[in-house]
């Protein structure tokens, strides 16, 4: 990220590139010889190059917009969202990746027939159908492109330092702010939001308890309540309360409640808490 929270544009990885490069030759090519044969045996005239051009052309540009779709993912990352937001986000970036997809694959193959001496006619007078019918297929194209960077992105996180080590990466309202899990005190829901407390100040963001909850729960953090996470290392005592709940202090004297129904969170603290 780029100071100002806008998104730095990520250094090219040849590694998705290459996988896709490599699918993508393999596809056209089935693509390609199958039109051949198609054509051979509905006794229909084809030149040999002409559905290879097709194929390339299209993946040419698949791979030229591919970069773009791994950027929309760190933009609009799986995590700290509802579901159905990320969906509707990269649902909607379909419709911009098919046009340009579209038009560029176009003109690569308008390029190719006059080269060769022919004219090339896409669009047969049925612009809106012809569209409809390539964005079905881009819509694939989309979900693979993004399946493919997420594993390699995925690859790499593994290989990096564990996740306690990593710092928290927290976007809001267009800025962005990197806390050491062990400034964070502790972090609860509010309504659409996730807000983060630590001995200075509060971050809101957009988000839900339960997708915080499944990254923080290898830094150290604990479910106390239906709302509310705690950090483990910043709890200085823990004390029933005649409900069955309890109250939790942390160590710079704030206190917070926890549930009965999460109290074996936090057992082994207590326990070194008592001794």
């Amino acid at each position: 990220m780029s100071e100002g929270g806008k998104a730095a544009w990520p250094r090219l990885t040849w590694g998705p590139l290459t996988a896709l490069a490599a699918l993508g030759a393999g596809i056209a090519f089935v693509n390609a010889t199958s039109n051949l044969m198609e054509a051979a045996r509905d006794h229909r005239t084809l030149d040999a190059w002409e559905p290879f051009v097709w194929e390339y052309s299209s993946w040419t540009l698949v791979l030229l917009l591919a970069p773009l779709v791994g950027r929309a993912l760190t933009r609009w990352p799986r995590t700290g969202m509802p579901f159905w937001r990320f969906l509707l986000i990269h649902a909607a970036l379909t419709f911009p990746f098919s046009a340009t997809h579209v038009t560029g694959m176009w003109v690569l193959r308008k390029l190719a027939y006059w080269i060769a001496g022919g004219s090339y006619d896409f669009w047969h007078n049925q612009p809106l159908t012809i569209f409809l019918y390539e964005w079905r297929k881009d819509v694939t194209a989309y979900a693979l492109i993004a399946l493919i960077y997420y594993l390699f992105r995925r690859r790499a996180q593994a290989s990096v330092a564990p996740p306690a080590l990593e710092r928290i990466e927290l976007r809001e309202r267009g800025s962005v702010a990197f806390l050491a899990p062990g400034d964070v005190l502790y972090v609860e829901a509010a309504g659409n939001y996730v807000e983060f407390h630590t001995a200075t100040r509060s971050h809101l963001v957009r988000g839900t308890l339960a997708s915080w909850e499944a990254q923080l729960t290898a830094r150290g953090f604990a479910r106390v309540h239906r709302s509310r996470l705690v950090n483990r290392a910043r709890i200085a005592a823990t004390k029933s309360t005649p409900s069955g709940d309890l109250e939790i202090t942390l160590d710079g004297g704030k206190t917070i409640a926890g549930s009965r129904r999460f109290r074996s969170a936090l057992e082994p603290a207590s326990a070194v808490m008592s001794r």
